[in-house]
């Protein structure tokens, strides 16, 4: 069993091979704002089977470090919703409809806090999940904080990780100044404008999942903030 390294939060990332990815974690409530539809969110609390286990199970959190088998589980509990949802939605796409998910990438399409290497390994439950909408036509996007001076190592360690990238959203030098939740909407608005519907959005964060512009979203564990 390993164990998780401390992190910063979520911020600017500043490397990926040489330094620790710095992150920046706001309160969560992921809403829609927009004229999409009202978007649903499933957490790892939902997988929790009840209100008496779901406190428990934030005490025990709550008192000791997050291991990676704890957050493994976690994740998967959120992904084994997701995917059954997801293959329902991919059966039956609207006429002429071009379906995408988009990804979060720190502790969400990656192992960022449990993978300090280069490159980083893929968080197991979302590559599945990623590879089977990829497999029938799906496009995979994703948008993370990460500045874009790692745009290249990151598509570099995303595709030696198994996702086959649609697009891959970094923040520009005027992005580093912005809300993240208003510059991760604004991504999502550019691939609806692509002509895109996206059926899930998948991160750890509510700056990952707030703003709208996806069916649904799918929100991973970050223990308050515990994880980048």
């Amino acid at each position: 069993m390993r164990s998780r390294r401390p992190w910063l939060r979520r911020a600017s990332v500043t490397a990926v091979s040489a330094a620790a990815l710095m992150a920046l974690a706001v309160p969560a409530q992921a809403a829609s704002t927009s004229g999409t539809p009202a978007t649903t969110t499933t957490t790892a609390a939902d997988s929790t089977t009840t209100p008496a286990a779901t406190t428990a199970a934030a005490a025990t959190t709550a008192a000791a470090a997050v291991d990676h088998e704890t957050w493994q589980r976690d994740c998967r509990a959120v992904m084994d919703q997701a995917l059954p949802q997801l293959k329902q939605r991919i059966a039956a796409p609207r006429p002429g409809e071009k379906q995408a998910i988009v990804l979060d990438i720190d502790n969400t399409a990656l192992e960022t806090d449990f993978g300090f290497s280069f490159p980083q390994p893929a968080n197991k439950p979302v590559l599945e999940v990623a590879e089977y909408a990829q497999e029938r036509g799906v496009a995979v996007f994703f948008v993370t904080a990460r500045p874009g001076i790692i745009h290249a190592p990151t598509a570099f360690n995303l595709d030696h990780a198994g996702y086959e990238s649609a697009g891959l959203y970094v923040r520009g030098f005027f992005d580093l100044f912005r809300n993240v939740a208003e510059y991760k909407t604004a991504q999502r608005v550019d691939i609806e404008s692509k002509g895109y519907t996206i059926i899930a959005n998948i991160g750890n964060s509510a700056t990952d999942l707030s703003g709208g512009h996806a069916e649904r979203t799918y929100k991973l564990p970050d223990y308050d903030g515990r994880l980048s």
